[in-house]
């Protein structure tokens, strides 16, 4: 595809279609010859579909930990359908995301998973200027 060489695994993606339109995602895999149900470009991808609200010192810690929740998804794109931003993660989702992971039944799982995942990158302190803490913030559009 022409977009093949921005699109690498790690890298932070916008949603330009769909139920997840406007989130952030990352790539996890891209599949550039389609696949037999699949038959386009198209890349797997997990992102935030609610985003952590901020968070200031003042803040108890119960109050922080019930704010940081968010709710992430896990879903085959088309590569025509993601815009690629600058930025690239710098943690592993791939580890946590794999394709036989997503048989229905256990994508709960693996979205618990990286819940677990984002929020404790979420909380180890996203530096502003990486693509993390971009990436936890929701799209202003």
């Amino acid at each position: 595809g022409r977009m093949g060489k921005f699109l690498k695994p790690g890298k932070v993606v916008v949603v330009l279609n769909g139920r997840y339109a406007g989130r952030k995602a990352i790539i996890v895999k891209v599949n550039e010859d389609g696949t037999k149900s699949r038959k386009f470009p198209h890349a797997l991808v997990v992102g935030i579909d609610r985003y952590p609200r901020s968070v200031s010192r003042r803040m108890t810690k119960k109050k922080i930990l019930k704010r940081i929740k968010m709710k992430p998804f896990t879903k085959n794109v088309n590569l025509q359908h993601l815009m690629p931003t600058r930025y690239s993660i710098d943690f592993d989702v791939k580890s946590v995301v794999t394709s036989a992971k997503l048989k229905e039944e256990s994508r709960r799982d693996t979205h618990v998973e990286v819940k677990k995942l984002f929020e404790e990158r979420f909380m180890s302190g996203t530096k502003p200027g990486t693509g993390a803490a971009w990436f936890f913030e929701k799209l202003r559009f």
